[in-house]
């Protein structure tokens, strides 16, 4: 019967959409590549294993992903839940992305650049996916996505705290007739406290989570991070909120709300930031590409770009200071621990600085290879994805 619905494309409540493809197509004018770099790789597989309860996985395959044969309903849109639910496909998760009839993700429009009519932006975090077009204020269909909730292992949604339960398709009405499901659900603020209806966009969260507080130049103004840093975070915290769910489903034969927020997530992150504060009442400011505990761990300018050095104990500064051929400042009272170096910050970063600015990058990095030094350059796209690493 669901499947039927599904394939009437001149139903009024839903659309199918194709296969949301892995790698761009050759005949965009762009080389067929993959759309975003992927940091997972299975390096071995047991040769048994245990399925999970509910769904259709099969053990005793060698080549078996992890998730395969758990299926996720994607009702998400932009960026955290994308980005979170990717990331089980790429473990093997059937996804199939519900969208609006017409539009779609918000993101489908975000460009240029585009692939042919494809958003970059909206493929970049959208592969292993199927997608599906329903217009849930139809009661048909909300129908199909209760329909499609009670076979699926995995429920992840991002609207607003209440809008779904309007259609029927709140925790509540979906745990009713799928109690195995992993409902999770992401908003900005979270499901309760004075902010939890208001909408949540990245670089909001990242503003009031504290996060452009302490980002940018030590004498600038507040700067947000190059990507999405808020949204990437909470779409990691919520991948792996629902791997544990999927396994305390394992073990109870239940299923599981889960409430992941970008608030919580970017505030989490702040980590020693929010724990100077809680701890000492220290209120931190921007470093720029500094460290405000750690010195020298910056980046410093070369003849011809950038290097980032980082001495996080005594014994690196002063393998610095020898590749820098600066022994007499490793030698020096005022620079001889970490704690002398972060009090005298400023005299030291100038020393350091005019010898970095005699060389071009490229003998740096021939300097410090093998030095036991964490270092690298400040690379540009090009010069990422040319790396042979």
């Amino acid at each position: 019967m669901l499947s039927a619905a599904l394939g009437r494309r001149s139903c009024s409540c839903v659309r199918r959409r194709r296969r949301l493809c892995p790698t761009l197509p050759s005949s965009s004018g762009c080389p067929a590549s993959p759309l975003s770099p992927s940091p997972l790789r299975i390096l071995s597989s047991p040769s048994s294993s245990r399925g999970v309860q509910g769904s259709s996985l099969q053990p005793g395959a060698n080549n078996v992903k992890p998730l395969e044969g758990v299926k996720i309903l994607d009702l998400t849109r932009v960026l955290a839940g994308p980005f979170a639910t990717m990331n089980l496909g790429d473990l093997g998760a059937e996804v199939i992305k519900v969208e609006r009839p017409g539009v779609g993700d918000d993101t489908r429009a975000w460009g240029p650049p585009f692939v042919g009519t494809e958003s970059i932006y909206f493929l970049s975090v959208n592969r292993n996916k199927k997608s599906i077009a329903v217009n849930m204020k139809n009661p048909k269909g909300a129908k199909i996505i209760r329909e499609l909730a009670a076979v699926s292992d995995v429920f992840v949604e991002n609207y607003v705290p209440g809008k779904l339960a309007e259609m029927g398709l709140g925790y509540e009405d979906i745990n009713k007739i799928a109690p195995h499901i992993v409902y999770c659900s992401i908003t900005g603020y979270g499901q309760t406290g004075p902010a939890f209806q208001r909408a949540g966009y990245d670089s909001v969260a990242a503003a009031v989570s504290g996060l452009m507080h302490i980002t940018g130049p030590e004498d600038g103004d507040p700067v947000r991070p190059g990507v999405a840093m808020t949204d990437l975070a909470t779409g990691l915290y919520t991948y792996g909120a629902i791997m544990a769910g999927l396994l305390q489903r394992y073990k109870t034969g239940k299923g599981v709300h889960i409430d992941c927020n970008l608030l919580s997530s970017q505030v989490a992150c702040l980590t020693h930031i929010a724990a100077n504060y809680l701890n000492c009442k220290m209120e931190a400011k921007r470093w720029g590409t500094a460290h405000g505990s750690i010195v020298p761990y910056q980046a410093f300018k070369t003849k011809d770009g950038y290097l980032v050095v980082g001495a996080g104990n005594d014994q690196q500064f002063v393998t610095v200071c020898k590749i820098l051929n600066l022994l007499e400042v490793s030698k020096d009272s005022r620079y001889k621990t970490n704690k002398l170096r972060v009090q005298n910050r400023k005299e030291l970063i100038e020393i350091l600085s005019a010898r970095f600015s005699e060389k071009m990058t490229t003998k740096w990095l021939e300097l410090f290879e093998g030095s036991g030094v964490p270092y690298g350059p400040i690379n540009s796209m090009q010069q990422v994805f040319s790396d042979p690493q």
